[in-house]
């Protein structure tokens, strides 16, 4: 639909973009965080890292068993030879053909490794574990922004009504300063400014549509793009003004993911130091074999050799492989081993500290958004009636274009901190649950 740029035109068009928009599917938020965790890139690429772990820890049983190899060939020869002897009688030459097949197979068995076998079981299913904790962790960041974004946009959606709330007042305005020019009463700079805050406001219902598209777009995004070409959202901010501080900082270190996973490397990493370790010691086997052989000369020159030969049989043991000197280079892979330990420690208690003042952080936002939220709620209440005196007191001719307009200018400024204020509580509410691991609970 086209519109003109007139006033009523243009709120007509307004009207029916606004009833368009309520036509589209409502799209809740509870959906469009189930449609996250299954279609989000980042979920499916955590997912396929921890399913890559589950895999390997399903085979690491394989660490225990015998290492099995068999072999088996066939060869087929034809030499020209030459024998010669002191009895000349016996020289000889001619072409000289064999078939020869081998086959093998050969059992090695580690029975004792200085532990490090089941150092490796233990950490390939400690991998596993904190692959499935990168997932829980990726989740709840993925909701995290899937919510904020969400909550955006209904941010946006409440000051786009706001910005239409205002307009019916500066059209007011318009009306009200033509109809005083027309009688003599009223200037035209009166009438030009109520013109130019009107378009103004026009302007921003514009961009304030692009701006939702575009978050719209951004939310789809991150479902990958399983949501409607044209959907709407919800219109109000449901917010948790309940959330304890000491509730949500006790335990935190076994209900943030992040945290859990951090502290899995640890055990990793000490697992990685005695398989180190366990190489020092001595590595006992069981070996064992079988050998099949087989030739069969088909043509031959040398009268002394065998026209058919054929062997097999086993044999088994036991070797024992004890380092003595390496270089010094078990030594350094202890060290490193050791270095890497105490590495992943550190990065441990930098990533608790930062949960815990990201804690302490959005914990300040959130409370600070309430108080703010409390007063704002109770101006709004103010600014309205004050546009509606200095509207009414204008139409009596009792008070200026520019007091009325002052008193638009503070319920614009209202609308835009309370709509901010309980959009800030939100990301804080939801911040404070992201870290404390709830948005999965």
């Amino acid at each position: 639909m086209k519109c003109r740029p007139s006033y009523g035109i243009f709120l007509i068009c307004t009207f029916f973009i606004f009833n368009t928009a309520r036509g589209q599917e409502e799209i809740t938020l509870e959906k469009v965080v189930a449609l996250a965790l299954q279609k989000n890139y980042d979920v499916q690429l955590a997912q396929n890292t921890s399913e890559a772990a589950t895999t390997d820890n399903q085979y690491a049983f394989g660490v225990f068993l015998p290492q099995i190899e068999g072999t088996a060939s066939t060869a087929w020869n034809s030499n020209n030879q030459k024998l010669r002897f002191e009895d000349e009688s016996r020289n000889n030459s001619g072409k000289a053909e064999s078939n020869a097949i081998t086959a093998s197979a050969q059992l090695t068995w580690t029975l004792f490794d200085g532990t490090r076998m089941f150092a490796t079981r233990e950490r390939v299913a400690a991998i596993a574990a904190q692959g499935e904790l990168f997932v829980k962790d990726q989740m709840v960041n993925t909701i995290a922004a899937v919510a904020s974004n969400y909550y955006n946009i209904v941010r946006q959606k409440q000051q786009l009504k706001a910005i239409e709330e205002q307009m019916s007042v500066s059209e007011e305005r318009v009306k009200l300063a033509e109809r005083r020019l027309q009688v003599g009463t009223g200037a035209k700079p009166e009438l030009l400014q109520a013109k130019v805050d009107y378009n103004a406001q026009r302007t921003q219902v514009v961009q304030q549509e692009a701006l939702i598209l575009l978050l719209k777009d951004q939310l789809n995004g991150l479902v990958g793009l399983q949501l409607p070409t044209l959907y709407e959202v919800s219109d109000t901010i449901i917010m948790n003004l309940e959330l304890n501080r000491e509730e949500l900082a006790a335990n935190i270190e076994n209900t943030n993911f992040g945290l859990q996973a951090a502290r899995s490397e640890i055990r990793i990493s000490g697992l990685s130091l005695r398989e180190r370790r366990a190489e020092l010691l001595p590595f006992l086997n069981f070996n064992a074999a079988y050998n099949y052989a087989r030739t069969d000369n088909t043509r031959l020159i040398n009268p002394f050799a065998a026209l058919f030969n054929q062997s097999d049989g086993y044999n088994y043991g036991f070797s024992l492989n004890v380092p003595i000197l390496t270089g010094f280079n078990q030594r350094r892979l202890i060290q490193q081993a050791k270095i890497n330990v105490s590495r992943q420690s550190l990065l441990y208690d930098q990533q608790k500290t930062e949960v815990n003042v990201g804690l302490k952080n959005a914990y300040v936002n959130y409370e600070n958004a309430k108080k703010i939220l409390v007063i704002e709620e109770e101006n709004i209440v103010f600014a309205k009636e004050n546009v509606s005196i200095a509207l009414e007191t204008f139409k009596r001719r009792a008070t200026t274009f520019v007091e009325l307009r002052t008193a638009q200018q503070s319920l614009a400024e209202a609308y835009t901190r309370l709509i901010n204020a309980r959009y800030l509580a939100k990301v804080a509410e939801i911040e404070l649950l992201r870290l404390n691991g709830g948005l999965l609970r």
